[in-house]
């Protein structure tokens, strides 16, 4: 489904004037087509679904591989910077970074598809611990790997912003899945 950006300007503009604010001054007048198109690229996640993620960024190599000692290696990528909004405010959640972890099951993912990866699932309205989630499955189906831990670290506005304003807080979560959740000795 299309992102309705024609929509979009007309509820910014009728949320502009719910403010008490006059859409039509200098500062505002364009704000409608400007929200609109920052919608379409922070929430272009939406559009798809966690397969169609996979078919988006699902090279992998399995040529020139030694396969013998798969399934004992890993392969780590710390510190991915994303950004998302929560589904319950709209609030940003920011300063987050994701970092993924993967046992090799006979091929591998190159590296810069699983920051690709982790942008797209977030580009969504979200929940930190379904990006998580939503990140293992969608590795899981590309790889073909069902060992993996997402760990996500990041601010929310609607707890920094507005609420309790705890500026400082930070909210963490941990997604395993296999191994990892089996063998706690692998945990990252």
């Amino acid at each position: 489904m299309a992102i309705d950006t024609a929509a979009i300007q007309t509820h910014v503009r009728g949320i502009l004037k719910a403010l008490g604010e006059d859409p039509d001054r200098e500062g505002l007048k364009d704000t409608p087509a400007r929200v609109a198109k920052m919608f379409g690229e922070v929430f272009e996640g939406i559009g798809y679904t966690n397969h169609e993620i996979a078919l988006m960024f699902g090279k992998t190599f399995e040529e020139d591989m030694d396969i013998t000692g798969m399934g004992e290696d890993m392969v780590v990528v710390r510190d991915m910077e994303v950004f998302s909004y929560c589904e319950h405010h709209m609030a940003l959640m920011y300063d987050m970074k994701v970092t993924v972890a993967y046992i090799p099951n006979g091929k591998v993912i190159g590296l810069s598809k699983i920051a690709r990866i982790a942008d797209m699932a977030a580009r969504r309205l979200q929940l930190q611990e379904r990006i998580g989630s939503d990140i293992a499955e969608i590795m899981a189906e590309v790889t073909g790997s069902e060992d993996m831990e997402v760990v996500i670290e990041g601010s929310h506005s609607c707890m920094t912003a507005r609420g309790i304003r705890s500026s400082s807080a930070r909210t963490k979560t941990v997604t395993l899945r296999g191994r990892f959740r089996s063998e706690p000795e692998l945990r990252i």
